[in-house]
């Protein structure tokens, strides 16, 4: 039995699946226009037409990825109460991690000579969406609102590296992995001095 041809949109989306695929396991400076065309079954030239190269597939999944990752934090920093959101958050990121390995490995670990879009300018996006919640919130408490960019850093990078690990290290389920970061945000946003100082260097300053 004869094989279906594909559509030229139908060619790119399996390019691009594949391609996906290609990059999270050997990585951008691994993976060959060679690897990619001989999984789909089509020559090289295909890829070309499709892509202009390996950096340009490259550049489509990467831009895919990001628009997908920051979709899911963006609605789950929406609405709500603080404690909430950041649960919403830890979780979404998680899940990303979880459902979409391929994709968050992509981001994380790799970058192409020249891709101006990275996992980096992800955390750069979620750490303005924190800092502004975190904004308002401070000046409701009375604490220096231009803070809030320090501790949406802190918070955005003990989320992320967090996720990291558990994207090699599995041992813990997603929901107590979630529930123990949120236990170290919410309790040392909770219970946050509005002017901190370091315990040893206080106790010179007082002697």
């Amino acid at each position: 039995m004869a094989r279906q041809r594909m559509s030229g949109k139908e060619r790119r989306e399996q390019l691009i699946s594949i391609g996906r695929s290609v990059f999270a396991e050997r990585g951008f400076a691994g993976a060959s226009v060679e690897e990619v065309a001989a999984r789909a079954g089509v020559s090289k030239p295909v890829v070309y037409e499709h892509f202009g190269g390996k950096e340009g597939l490259y550049a489509v999944v990467v831009d895919r990825e990001m628009q997908a990752l920051e979709s899911v934090i963006t609605d789950s920093l929406g609405d709500g109460r603080w404690r909430e959101r950041i649960e919403r958050a830890v979780v979404a990121l998680l899940t990303y991690v979880e459902e979409e390995t391929d994709g968050f490995i992509i981001l994380v670990r790799d970058q192409a000579p020249g891709e101006s879009r990275s996992y980096a300018t992800f955390l750069n996006m979620a750490v303005g969406q924190v800092a502004h919640i975190l904004g308002k919130a401070f000046e409701h408490r009375g604490f220096a609102p231009e803070l809030a960019v320090l501790y949406g850093q802190a918070l955005v990078g003990a989320i992320s590296m967090t996720s990291q690990w558990w994207l090699d290290d599995r041992t813990m389920d997603k929901h107590a992995v979630a529930a123990h970061i949120v236990n170290l945000c919410w309790n040392g946003l909770s219970g946050m001095e509005s002017t901190p100082k370091l315990r040893r260097f206080a106790e010179e300053e007082e002697n």
